[in-house]
């Protein structure tokens, strides 16, 4: 077979090691890496068809994986206003004015990435913007993705004028004392009540929107991402874009299973493992045992000062245990959500009573874990349990003095306990990083430099929120490298620069591990490469 792909004159970064290669050249061939030796020796390898490419001495890492991501979710939430980077009620106020003079007579406003910082402590409702939005249906969704103001119209046009009860038990129509909703809808089952309401983009908007947004992501260095849905028609998007050639990216992703999920259910679940097209497929299942500690929708052991996150996201936790073990008995895998204390605490349970009663090695995963006592650390180890951390979610939307909402709700002892990456990692876990978008930024380089400073990045003259929690350079790059590799089971085939592994490379400008963690989300990415193809190159490559 001839040789599609040659890169000269590079830095080949191991990340088990942290060492470069002796090689400085690569040769590719069917998705594969065939060869690694000097530059001479590999142009030797290259015919008038195959594609070479002098580096110049830029570094290659392989391939960046997010380790929890929500491509097809994450290009619909993000449509409309940005309010991400509002810091205060009047700077929303004002966002939304100009997006309603902007807006067409009856036309929806959506907005997204709306901080509940911004309410100072306060209630988190409607009433703040109530004069701005009359007589407009709006949609804002607050940053975690799981709670969404809406406004008084949205909520008149949806019909939904008082409390209402759902099968997830974290779901609320949140009301006052007289009954009528505050505008916020926490959980997707209530959201979904005037979601399904609100006018929809075409599937062919929606599939374009997708593409684009994985273009991005290639162009930020990213070669893959552990994709944490699949609702809806998204494994339709993958498939088409697939078979289009436009996928840009290798994705494993996990369906999820809610509570009520039957036997038939479970068993449609198990079959579905493995399907997929070249570049993507159904591996694991997505499962949440909590909300988010923002909306006090989270499972704690100890409920949070405004007495809330008191409860799982199962209306009955044991049958979460049983889906585990029907599960692990198929030798599926399973991601978790889990953010509270007693939520990872359960999921851990399940998964140990699930070894027992059947001995296959399964790698299942919990992800978030934002707080967690001392005891349960060293867990992860002995039960083969991945943890699967998004410590951008700890910069940008938490402080180190816990004047934050999320610290604030927890108190000192719990926010001193936030996204213990450290304690974690040296218990003897594997640490896989991923971005959670759309509730953070994909760019991988900010997620690992993140993980290194803690800082907030809007402003890194900030403190540190826990910098003893801080990784390495090198734990860092692992965590979305030969981590990711290993939570997928495919640390025989990706995750480092080896012959016989994908030719899935990620081309930087300079060595990661050696450019400051302020510096790094600004390290230009050079060319990023899937299955032997550039799916993005710079221009001055």
């Amino acid at each position: 077979m001839r040789t599609s792909l040659v890169l000269l004159s590079a830095r080949l970064l191991d990340p088990a090691t942290g060492e470069l290669l002796p090689q400085d050249a690569l040769a590719a061939t069917a998705g594969r890496i065939t060869a690694l030796g000097d530059s001479a020796e590999i142009r030797a390898l290259a015919d008038p068809s195959t594609e070479v490419i002098d580096l110049k001495g830029a570094v290659v890492t392989p391939g960046l994986v997010d380790g929890h991501t929500h491509p097809v979710t994450g290009a619909e939430l993000t449509r409309g206003l940005d309010l991400s980077g509002c810091a205060d009620l009047a700077q929303v106020r004002a966002a939304l004015a100009h997006a309603v003079r902007e807006l067409a007579p009856g036309a929806w406003l959506h907005g997204w990435g709306l901080d509940p910082n911004v309410f100072a402590g306060g209630p988190v409702g409607t009433a703040p913007f109530d004069t701005v939005l009359d007589g407009v249906p709006a949609l804002l969704l607050l940053f975690d993705a799981h709670s969404m103001l809406a406004s008084r119209r949205a909520l008149e046009l949806a019909g939904v004028d008082g409390p209402r009860t759902f099968d997830q038990a974290t779901a609320e129509v949140v009301c006052d004392a007289d009954g009528r909703p505050t505008g916020l809808l926490l959980e997707d089952a209530a959201c979904a009540l005037v979601e399904r309401v609100a006018p929809r983009p075409t599937h062919e908007e929606r599939r374009e929107r997708l593409a684009a947004t994985l273009r991005a992501m290639a162009a930020a260095g990213l070669t893959g991402g552990h994709v944490m849905d699949a609702g809806g028609d998204s494994l339709a998007f993958y498939a088409e874009l697939d078979a289009a050639g436009q996928l840009p990216l290798r994705l494993r992703v996990a369906p999820w299973c809610q509570p009520g999920t039957d036997a038939d259910g479970l068993r449609a679940l198990i079959d579905q493992q493995g399907t997929g097209g070249r570049l993507w497929r159904t591996d694991g299942v997505k499962i949440f045992m909590d909300g988010t500690i923002d909306n006090g929708t989270a499972w704690l052991e100890h409920p949070d000062c405004h007495g809330e996150s008191r409860h799982a996201f199962w209306p009955d936790p044991e049958e979460y245990t049983r889906v585990i073990a029907a599960l692990h008995a198929a030798g599926v895998p399973t991601a978790t959500h889990a953010i509270g204390d007693a939520a990872v605490r359960h999921v851990l349970d399940a998964v140990e009573k699930a070894q027992a009663e059947e001995g296959r090695p399964v790698r299942h995963r919990v992800e978030h874990i934002e707080t967690v006592p001392d005891d349960t650390l060293r867990r992860f180890a002995e039960l083969g349990v991945i943890a699967s951390m998004q410590p951008t979610h700890c910069c940008d939307f938490t402080r180190a003095d816990h004047t934050d909402n999320w610290s604030r709700r927890l108190g000192e002892e719990r926010a001193a306990r936030a996204w213990r990456c450290r304690d974690l990692h040296d218990s003897g876990a594997v640490v896989v990083l991923g971005s959670d978008w759309p509730i953070a930024p994909f760019p991988p380089l900010g997620v690992m430099a993140g993980a290194r400073h803690r800082r907030p990045s809007r402003d890194l003259s900030q403190p540190p929120h826990g910098p003893e929690q801080a990784l390495t350079a090198l734990e860092a790059l692992q965590g979305m490298t030969v981590n990711a590799a290993h939570a997928a089971g495919e640390e025989h085939e990706a995750g480092r620069i080896a012959v016989g592994h994908r030719a899935d490379l990620t081309v930087l400008a300079a060595d990661p591990l050696t450019t400051a963690a302020t510096d790094l989300p600004d390290l230009p990415v050079l060319l990023t490469v899937l299955d032997g193809t550039p799916t993005h190159r710079d221009a001055s490559v």
